[in-house]
């Protein structure tokens, strides 16, 4: 069954202090002012931040649901189409998206989701 965006919405809220803002086209994901991701309603996908070598994988074993959005930083963004995707693979996209962004001392205090 794919993700909605209320359980996106809920997969992000239940992360810790990640920050949820809307604007007119998008809302951006946030841990301490590091984006970690977007989701995009109009187009039901949401852009999320993974390794490099995580975003060639999930591309080329996906193509239908994955596609590249950018590389930046030394990490690769990836955009992720909702219908394509069931909660539980969200939820560890999105946490591995928030562990790269959120510092070190507060990864260490939550549990990990991927697992």
């Amino acid at each position: 069954m794919a993700t909605s965006n209320k359980q996106l919405f809920k997969i992000v809220d239940g992360l810790a202090e990640a920050k949820r803002s809307s604007g007119q086209q998008y809302d951006t994901f946030r841990v301490r002012g590091k984006v970690f991701g977007y989701y995009w309603p109009r187009t039901q996908t949401v852009g999320l931040k993974q390794t490099l070598s995580e975003q060639l994988a999930l591309v080329a074993e996906r193509p239908d649901v994955f596609e590249v959005q950018f590389t930046a930083g030394g990490f690769g963004w990836v955009v992720v189409y909702l219908e394509g995707v069931e909660a539980d693979e969200m939820k560890e996209l999105v946490f591995e998206a928030w562990r790269l962004s959120a510092p070190e001392e507060l990864v260490a205090q939550v549990p990990d989701l991927a697992r």
